[in-house]
């Protein structure tokens, strides 16, 4: 069986646990680490690391572990290359808006991009999509945490004077969030400034947000997650149905794992852009087709 060569693009978090998903998926091999600034520490790194992904030779998807604000930029240059691309875009609002950006240039380079393929937007969308599929009237809650958005912790850590943050995502029930946000912060810097500064950021203008000044966010940090999903709606005419979903995670590592497996779909797919929910949900795994429908139908 010919395997997949895959590039991770990004080596923070997510990067790292998509080299753990790499190499524990047997129809996989990686082509090497792409970063913006390759240097000697990049030693420990077992793999080719560039600062181009043209420098590793063929490769058939990059995994764009970068933050979501660089995403539209980076995929489309990888796209272009003729590359498919993955990536965990985490702004439900502008989903639509990527897709539509990124998908003239995938077909135009005969490449695929499967966009927001993290747990949410990603894993979780087909969740919801089967819920409103069930029972097509009706509400869908989705409540997340409490836990670590790294989403939202890199956009607080981009406010300038922020040394490290923590954004803490807290439940409040019926989809509404509280974030807690803590940040350590550099020397000559205003916590009311920068509160001021975070609270105007997209990320937080629509939540309840608090900010907390720390000695040291790495003393807090946990990257445990989780997500409880509730849909009550009508089927045909039958009222009353009632769907749960609830998991508890590690967020990078099921992010990565589903980005892994979204690469996999990506290289069977035609060019384009797409959202995982209009992917067919038995090209996310390995192997033959019908033994999947064997199994699991």
């Amino acid at each position: 069986m010919k395997k997949i060569r895959a590039a991770v693009v990004g080596y923070g978090n997510i990067g790292q646990y998509a080299i753990e998903a790499l190499e524990a998926a047997d129809d996989f091999e990686i082509a090497g680490v792409v970063r913006r600034n390759p240097s000697a520490d990049d030693a420990q790194i077992a793999y080719p690391v560039v600062a181009d992904i043209r420098e590793l030779g063929l490769v058939d998807v990059a995994l764009l572990c970068s933050p979501t604000r660089a995403i539209r930029t980076v995929a489309a240059e990888i796209l272009a290359l003729g590359i498919n691309t993955v990536d965990s875009f985490d702004v439900h609002s502008e989903i639509v808006s990527l897709k539509q950006f990124l998908d003239p240039i995938a077909c135009a380079g005969k490449s695929t991009a499967i966009i927001s393929a993290g747990w949410d937007p990603g894993s979780d969308s087909i969740v919801r999509t089967l819920m409103q599929a069930m029972a097509p009237k009706g509400l869908t809650y989705t409540n997340f945490g409490p836990g670590m958005s790294m989403g939202h912790s890199v956009a607080a850590k981009a406010i300038p004077g922020v040394k490290d943050a923590l954004s803490m995502t807290i439940p409040m029930g019926t989809g509404v969030h509280r974030r807690m946000v803590y940040v350590e912060l550099s020397e000559g810097y205003d916590i009311g400034t920068v509160t001021a500064q975070l609270k105007a950021d997209s990320y937080f203008s629509s939540d309840e947000t608090h900010v907390r000044q720390v000695d040291s966010v790495d003393a807090l940090k946990d990257v445990g997650h989780g997500v409880s999903m509730i849909h009550k709606g009508v089927s045909g005419k039958t009222h009353n149905q009632l769907f749960e979903y609830t998991m508890r995670i590690n967020n990078p590592a099921l992010t990565s794992q589903f980005m892994v497996s979204a690469a996999r779909a990506a290289c069977r797919q035609q060019p384009g852009a797409y959202s995982v929910i209009e992917i067919p949900p038995v090209n996310f795994l390995p192997g033959e087709v019908n033994n999947w429908i064997h199994k699991l139908v």
